[in-house]
């Protein structure tokens, strides 16, 4: 029952990040945030394509005042980057009402970078955990602020599900886990890092709201279910489109529960019932318990705190 045009937030004046914000459901999310008024910056690291992206949405009649767009570089392959794109924008925004972490690799192969973690851990998990942290400070202000709504929202997946409940994030080595013996072990990575967004996001929440003086800030994780962002790569892209669309959602769609997590009237009218909550998509931001490795505090608070020392060895 969920319908964009009707049951958002007035966002006139405000000011959103959408990471990932070029394609898929990240430019869907960007184009809906837009339209109810919000001045949104496309995270994103190829320029050509965000500036495409842009052009297209100022086609359609995006421009200041009226829902603007714009490119900020953000480059997650190297945890700097992102700290230096969430500096980039702290010296142009005084504000920050939402940021929507929703860049991600489905695929990659398992490879290290430079500092010892793979490269899906680094684009999904670690470079958003900085590039929120920078931007914590402003959020926070923002918070303060009277009729405030700030919302961080980070996207992860039901596949979070297939994660063995051995695993533990004691040590870096944790983060690496190569799952060769899974049947498909490039989505078992996948899956593995987005059960620790999942975990990121509800600890985020607790610290933030554990505070001497908390900010009242709304931390959300959400799966946005099944969505085409591949079949106009496959061969006769019209009928491919059509076809897997009988099944699975187009972005404007696979968007919605993405958008209700980042800008819902309900949400906005029941705060503290949405704290840390984990979303699904039917309906459109149902609140879902999590499985008990998601839901454990002990995991949650491990992972967080060999992030922190990861993170101070790399000099950040």
């Amino acid at each position: 029952m969920f319908d964009p045009l009707t049951d958002l937030v007035d966002l006139k004046g405000k000011v959103v990040i959408v990471t990932g914000g070029n394609a898929g459901i990240g430019y869907a999310t960007v184009r809906h945030l837009a339209r109810a008024g919000a001045k949104v910056y496309l995270a994103a690291r190829n320029e050509e394509r965000a500036s495409n992206a842009i052009a297209k949405l100022r086609e359609d009649g995006f421009t200041l005042g009226n829902g603007d767009v714009m490119w900020l570089k953000l480059d997650l392959s190297d945890p700097r980057d992102a700290k230096k794109a969430a500096e980039e924008f702290l010296s142009k925004e005084q504000r920050l009402d939402i940021l929507v972490n929703n860049a991600a690799l489905l695929r990659a192969p398992y490879e290290k970078t430079k500092d010892g973690v793979t490269t899906m851990v680094t684009v999904n998990y670690i470079s958003h955990f900085v590039f929120t942290r920078t931007l914590l400070p402003r959020l926070e202000d923002t918070a303060r602020e009277p009729n405030s709504d700030v919302r961080i929202v980070n996207l992860t997946s039901a596949a979070y599900k297939l994660v063995p409940s051995t695993i533990s994030f004691k040590s870096v080595e944790d983060f690496n886990v190569a799952f060769s013996s899974s049947l498909l072990p490039g989505f078992a990575r996948y899956a593995h890092s987005k059960l620790m967004n999942l975990l990121w996001t509800k600890e985020l929440q607790r610290r933030i709201s554990a505070a001497e003086s908390p900010a009242p800030i709304t931390v959300i994780a959400l799966h946005p279910g099944g969505v085409d962002t591949f079949s106009q790569n496959w061969p006769c892209p019209r009928l491919s489109s059509w076809l897997v669309r009988l099944a699975i959602a187009d972005p404007e769609r696979g968007a919605y529960t993405s958008v209700f997590a980042a800008a819902s009237k309900r949400i906005a009218e029941n705060k503290e019932e949405y704290n840390g909550v984990y979303l699904e998509s039917k309906p459109t931001g149902r609140i879902t318990k999590v499985g008990k490795l998601a839901a454990s505090e002990e995991l949650a608070a491990q992972l967080w705190e060999t992030t922190e020392a990861f993170l101070a060895s790399i000099g950040l």
